[in-house]
């Protein structure tokens, strides 16, 4: 079956970062209006609107769903009510409402007509109604651009209503993803009507396309498979090994197909409509609409429950939408069977790292002992160990990944490593991990920083280290943890005026960062600025700082001496 591939993946979840809830009506305060609840009888439909609003904006999509309808039922006319409704339902993954709700083509917008034939025609697919599926779709007409995603259904919903010849045609797409997706499916489609060489012909098409070769060998590979093309299927295999050596996917189709095992069935016809919606919906929350993108994965997943790649990305969603709790479920969902497993868990760790690590550990314990192979779940394993300040256990535990890895041990392990050595004060180890990883990726700012402030925070290669911390600066010149580096370097060399400038330029790019205010203070300091010090570090302890800073900027704040209460010693330099 076809999968997404990681490079789309990979554009969604940055886009993620950036998410924005839709905006309500201008002069809407959903602040104001959020102690609305769907009970309440007495409310105005203006704010029943706002309430709704404000509840998916916070997340809270079934609760929107209520507080729309409820609005809408007091004033049936109004279209942008019905909207709200519709989108809701459709965002908490209530299809069925959803197409109870689908507006008739004279009332609605192009781009609510989409949603409401969407909705009907996989309602209608989830629940074997393949000819309704179908009629629904040819009688849509022309939706424009954005019917890309119901022209991609178009074929699946033929074959589920029996109309072969229908489930072969080409869509008329314009996007080149959209379009060699929909020639995916049809190579498919053809192998389901025991249209072999069609399929064959079909397939060999897109081969020329290396960038679209992941996507390709996906479907392509198990249809060689099935066809007892076991050596085929391997050498297009090791085609995609070539470009992408770590493709999870790939390498577990290549030892399948090496060992002779049962290759996977073709894709049913829900499989294979849900596949459909996942480029679109990563399509969408790539370009950053994020309700959008959710409404195509909560559709794919009516089809198919188990596709774990768009629970993954529903989670994604449903954190970039506020609603975390809404993303753990999701990623639960994901079980340790699928290719996925282990990103799935990773994120779930992840989410409990701020507000409860004893649970991120045991997630992420149990994700190692689930898959005591994977070189990923232990890296997140060391990295939670390391967030909870136990390096030289998170050491220990990539000793173990670097050896396994031999040869092949990327930069970046000898990086962690050598961070949670150096933080567990084993600086001989820890200085001979960071060179390592320089030596491996020597324009590293993040090895370049944490190599060079080391040396010059200890007083051996000082002019060395300082160039390392300014290389780091020449390639990210806006990054304030580089510049904090740079700062507190000169401090510890004793050139304050330096100092002063240098942080106060971090302070800036970061605010909110309590070790850079904390050393701007003390450069303001040893600078003669024992008013502005003194500000600064007031201001670490409204911050929320680590105990070690917090106590140290109180300590601080308590003695006339300032910087000279607190009894010298080597700075350790954070992983920036």
């Amino acid at each position: 079956m076809v999968r997404v591939s990681q490079l789309v993946l990979a554009a969604v979840s940055l886009a993620l970062l950036a998410a924005c809830a839709t905006p309500g009506p201008s002069g809407s305060a959903p602040l104001a209006t959020a102690s609305i609840t769907p009970g309440d009888s007495d409310a105005s439909i203006y704010g029943l609107y706002l309430a709704g609003q404000a509840a998916l904006d916070s997340g809270d999509s079934r609760a929107a769903t209520a507080l729309f309808a409820r609005a809408a039922d007091k004033q049936p006319d109004a279209l942008y009510l019905k909207d709200r409704v519709l989108t809701a339902a459709l965002m908490s993954g209530d299809v069925q409402r959803a197409a109870s709700l689908a507006p008739s083509a004279g009332d609605a917008s192009s781009g609510d007509r989409i949603l409401g034939v969407m909705a009907q025609t996989v309602e209608a697919l989830a629940e074997g109604r393949g000819e309704e599926a179908y009629q629904r779709l040819v009688k849509s007409g022309d939706l424009g651009r954005g019917g890309s995603a119901l022209a991609l259904l178009k074929p699946w919903a033929a074959a589920a209503a029996g109309r072969t010849e229908a489930s072969l045609a080409m869509p008329a797409l314009d996007d080149r993803l959209t379009r060699m997706i929909a020639s995916i499916d049809q190579g498919l489609l053809m192998e389901r009507a025991h249209r072999y060489a069609d399929a064959e012909t079909t397939f060999k098409a897109l081969l020329p396309d290396h960038a679209a070769l992941p996507l390709v060998a996906a479907a392509y590979g198990p249809y060689l498979e099935r066809r007892g093309r076991r050596q085929d299927a391997i050498a297009l295999y090791d085609q995609v090994l070539a470009i992408a050596p770590d493709d999870a996917d790939m390498l577990a189709a290549r030892a399948r197909a090496a060992a002779k095992a049962a290759p996977p069935p073709p894709p049913t016809i829900r499989e294979g409509a849900a596949q459909a919606l996942m480029v679109p919906a990563a399509v969408v929350l790539a370009n950053k609409e994020q309700e959008v993108g959710l409404i195509y994965l909560r559709l794919a997943l009516r089809l198919d429950p188990n596709q774990s790649e768009a629970w993954l990305l529903v989670g994604d969603a449903l954190n970039g939408l506020n609603d975390p709790e809404g993303a753990r479920q999701a990623f639960a969902q994901v079980g340790p069977k699928s290719s996925h497993y282990v990103d799935a868990r990773t994120r779930l760790a992840w989410s409990y790292q701020a507000d409860d690590m004893d649970q991120a550990m045991k997630l992420a314990q149990e994700t190692v002992q689930q898959r005591p192979d994977s070189q990923d779940a232990k890296l997140t394993l060391a990295d939670l160990m390391r967030a909870d300040d136990r390096f030289a256990e998170s050491a220990k535990l990539l000793d173990d990944v670097i050896a396994r890895a031999g040869p092949k041990a990327e930069w970046r392990l000898y990086y962690m490593r050598g961070v949670a050595l150096e933080r567990s004060g084993q600086w001989p180890d820890a200085e001979r991990d960071l060179k390592k990883a320089l030596e491996m990726q020597p324009n590293s700012p993040e090895v370049l920083n944490y190599l060079g402030y080391s040396w010059v925070n200890r007083g051996t290669h000082i002019q060395e280290g300082l160039k390392l911390i300014e290389k780091a600066l020449t390639l990210q010149p806006d990054e304030g943890a580089y510049v904090d580096s740079l700062g507190w370097a000169y401090y510890r060399l004793g050139d304050y005026k330096k100092a002063v400038g240098l942080l106060e330029r971090a302070a800036t790019l970061d605010a909110g960062d309590a070790e850079i205010n904390d050393h701007l203070g003390d450069a303001y300091w040893r600078a003669g600025r024992h008013d502005e010090a003194r500000f600064q570090w007031r201001a670490v302890l409204t911050m929320k700082p680590p105990a070690g800073i917090k106590a140290s900027a109180q300590m601080k704040l308590d003695s006339p001496d300032g910087v000279d209460a607190v009894a010298a010693k080597p700075e350790t330099v954070a992983a920036k």
